[in-house]
C-alpha cells in the first residue's frame, strides 16, 4: 500500500497550488483529494517495497534449493548408467 504520508503530502501540494482567493476551500479540497487518490491507489494492484524485496529473497532461495535439487539428481541419475 502507498504511504499515507505520501498521499498526505501529494495532498498538500496539490491544495497548495489552490489560487489564493480559494485558500477558505483548500481544507476541503485537500481532504477531497486524499479520498479521491487513496480510492483510486486502492485499485491498482501495488505492492510494498517491502512485500517486493521479501518475495525477491523466497525466489533467489527457492531457485538454489532448485539448482541444488537439479545438480544432484543429475548426479544420481549418472550413478545409475553405470554397468555393475
Amino acid at each position: 500500500m502507498i504511504d499515507p504520508k505520501k498521499l498526505e503530502e501529494l495532498a498538500k501540494n496539490i491544495s497548495a497550488a489552490i489560487p489564493p482567493g480559494m485558500k477558505n476551500m483548500a481544507d476541503e479540497a485537500e481532504g477531497r483529494v486524499k479520498q479521491v487518490l487513496q480510492a483510486q491507489l486502492t485499485k491498482l494492484d501495488f505492492v510494498s517495497r517491502e512485500e517486493f524485496d521479501i518475495q525477491s529473497q523466497v525466489l533467489i532461495r527457492t531457485r538454489e534449493k532448485l539448482e541444488a535439487l537439479e545438480a544432484r539428481l543429475a548426479e544420481l541419475e549418472g550413478k545409475g548408467d553405470t554397468p555393475e
